[in-house]
């Protein structure tokens, strides 16, 4: 049986691919009953859509659903409030994040609002942002809008 490491590590392609596109290198994945429904990749940058993060394309791939409570959902940055919101929104019960080193995100927003969330403190998802932001400091900015809620 997968587990969430082997979940994460599958969101992390993701966030690769997105990098190796010229992207921001986030990446999640949508599980249901322990397989995955749906992949997404920030795509801000190739899209030039500000709301194509990588938690709102993996929803979009998952397409249109009556219910959500039933799937987790695995990101290797921890969500930005338009993301979290968007859990939220749509009754995703369980959030499993990769790191929240270089961004604070809004885990304590889920938690508030009933989403039950794991941080991994994944090693490769803190390296690969960490080289992104070194690599890229003002696409990052634009990404997060100056908005770290440290």
């Amino acid at each position: 049986m997968a587990t969430h490491t082997d979940f994460m590590a599958e969101a992390l392609k993701q966030a690769q691919k997105s990098y190796d596109e010229g992207g921001l290198p986030i990446g999640a994945v949508m599980v249901e009953n322990g397989e995955i429904i749906a992949r997404g990749y920030n795509r801000r940058v190739q899209d030039g859509d500000p709301t194509a993060h990588g938690e709102m394309d993996c929803l979009r791939q998952a397409g249109r659903r009556a219910r959500y409570d039933g799937v987790t959902l695995y990101t290797t940055l921890s969500p930005c409030m338009m993301c979290a919101g968007t859990i939220v929104q749509f009754g995703i019960s369980h959030v499993v994040i990769g790191e929240a080193e270089n961004f604070h995100g809004n885990e304590a927003f889920l938690r508030e609002n009933g989403v039950n969330v794991i941080r991994l403190d994944d090693p490769d998802c803190i390296e690969l942002m960490s080289r992104f932001i070194a690599e890229k400091p003002t696409l990052w900015d634009e990404d997060i809008a100056g908005n770290d809620p440290a």
